[in-house]
């Protein structure tokens, strides 16, 4: 996470921490992808047609595998919407390349905190 929030401070990210294993525990769809040991290396989390998170280790980033995953979650959950932090740039061009555009922009994200939100949906 803090490859690819740079705009978070350290101890927002602290503060995130402590209420992961509750926003896990609470999606409907957790898929989980893992290396040939089993450790993981990847996880979304899916909620009705929405992609809530994605994220990919910092050393499997660049190999297909968010593209695999979300592949995954167009085809077998019907992933077509989403939101993303403006200020994480290499996600948003991630989302735009698998056919996402923004339609919506919010100057808070979903906490409140000031950091703009672009909401996109898959174009057909």
């Amino acid at each position: 996470m803090r490859e690819t929030h740079k705009f978070l401070s350290n101890e927002e990210i602290l503060e995130i921490k402590k209420y992961v294993p509750q926003v896990l525990s609470s999606i409907p769809h957790l898929i989980i992808d893992t290396d040939e040991n089993e450790n993981p290396i990847s996880f979304m989390g899916i909620e009705g047609n929405k992609l809530e998170m994605l994220f990919i280790t910092s050393e499997c980033r660049g190999k297909g595998i968010g593209k695999k995953m979300l592949l995954y979650g167009i085809e077998k959950y019907g992933v077509n919407n989403l939101t993303v932090n403006e200020d994480n740039p290499q996600a948003k061009g991630f989302y735009e390349y698998m056919g996402f555009k923004a339609y919506q922009r919010n100057e808070l994200d979903d906490q409140g905190k000031p950091y703009p939100v672009l909401y996109m949906q898959l174009e057909k």
